[in-house]
């Protein structure tokens, strides 16, 4: 066959207002430029990665030069034409620092007791992907993140706490309303509610699922979801996907490492509490006979390998407050020290939580340590993801755990 062309690129401006002792003390901007060239064989793949600004030939050149390392890859690659650009507004770097000088000006003003650390920054990324079959896509994104954490000034520990809030759209209510949160009821100590429910947002709680549920770990029979295809393992109510949606997706493209795009942009691998599959590239659903799901990770230096996932639970159709029906719940602030076990047990000290009702923070808790299994937090514990954003403006898992003083 003729040799196939491709190229994937990324190129990424950050510029970031930094903060510290409640102040901005410097302002930095700088873009960063990856390139990736591949040529195809119908055996192997040659590749060469080049940081910044190249020529294009001389990079297919060397890719096609490197096909003699015979890395295998009998695949062809996708075609298809695709633009998304997510941005809805390209700050400059006088309006961003205008945002960072109003947040921590708002701080300082509202909440005088406490000193704040951080950054305010404006990031902006462009993931691209062509080949001479005529694939061609791009995807683009930027947002604005605030991120402070807060030490009171009565207090000998480092830092109390930290909030972040990140917008497409910079919205200043939603920033205020936030750091009111924390902070206003932040010194008022309360006790443990003895029904203990987390509210949170799930990443965390999910990133056992990047190991577990890896395709190849499964038909391996390593991973804790071995010989569980087709099974209800998880709660009735719990659907959990790869989505890389216009509205759900933070800096994901829409499409992996292999130019792969999902019907929807959506990849479901358990649907209401059963386990479809695991996740896996063109090479590992060829290898186990397994269904080829379009997660392949964007390697700029070696073939594509499983890892692409932009993990998410469905939403309840309830809010946070409706799933809660009354109860309170505890929302950890600084928990370090912990995580999952081979076996799905999750134990993590709790250094810093707050009392909330669902919306609102009602006082800080003392320290504690939380522990569930996986197979419990999304399965008999599991309450649900809210349909709104109170406390985090983002997505946010509840559910019960078991704690210890």
């Amino acid at each position: 066959m003729d040799k196939i062309r491709e190229k994937i690129t990324t190129l990424t401006v950050t510029s970031k207002a930094a903060i510290e002792e409640s102040k901005i003390v410097s302002f930095d901007k700088n873009s960063a430029e990856e390139h990736c060239f591949r040529v195809y064989d119908g055996e192997s793949m040659g590749i060469e990665y080049i940081q910044g600004k190249c020529v294009e030939e001389d990079g297919y050149k060397k890719a096609d030069e490197n096909l003699s390392l015979k890395r295998p890859y009998k695949f062809t690659p996708e075609t298809g034409s695709r633009h998304r650009d997510k941005t809805e507004k390209d700050y400059t770097d006088k309006e961003l620092l205008d945002i960072a000088r109003g947040a921590l000006g708002y701080l300082r003003e509202k909440h005088p007791d406490y000193i704040y650390t951080g950054s305010v920054s404006r990031r902006k990324v462009t993931d691209a992907m062509t080949n001479s079959l005529g694939l061609d896509y791009s995807n683009t994104d930027c947002a604005v993140t605030i991120e402070i954490s807060f030490k009171h000034k009565d207090s000998k520990d480092i830092c109390d706490g930290w909030f972040q809030i990140g917008q497409r759209t910079y919205e200043p209510g939603k920033f205020t309303d936030m750091a009111d949160n924390y902070l206003t009821n932040f010194t008022k100590i309360v006790d443990l509610p003895e029904e203990l429910i987390v509210q949170t947002q799930y990443y965390e709680y999910l990133g056992k699922f990047y190991e577990i549920l890896n395709a190849e770990n499964i038909a391996l029979g390593t991973s804790l979801l071995s010989g569980k295809i087709g099974k209800k393992i998880f709660a009735d109510d719990l659907t959990l996907m790869n989505n890389v949606s216009d509205k759900e997706t933070w800096f994901s493209p829409f499409f992996d490492g292999e130019g792969v795009v999902n019907p929807g942009d959506v990849r479901v691998f358990v649907e209401n509490g059963v386990l479809l599959s695991g996740f896996a590239d063109k090479y590992t659903a060829d290898k186990y006979g397994v269904p080829h799901t379009g997660n392949a990770g964007f390697s700029m230096t070696d073939i594509p390998c499983p890892g692409f996932l932009n993990l998410q639970i469905k939403r309840s159709e309830k809010t946070v407050k409706e799933l809660l029906d009354g109860r309170l719940t505890v929302v950890p602030v600084i928990a370090s020290g912990g995580g999952f076990n081979e076996k799905g047990d999750y134990v993590t000290p709790v250094q810093t939580a707050l009392l909330c009702d669902g919306e609102r923070i009602l006082g800080r808790l003392p320290e504690f340590a939380l522990k569930c299994n996986l197979f419990d937090i999304f399965g008999s514990s599991f309450i649900g993801v809210g349909s709104d954003d109170p406390v985090f403006n983002d997505k946010q898992i509840l559910v019960r755990m078991e704690y210890s003083r």
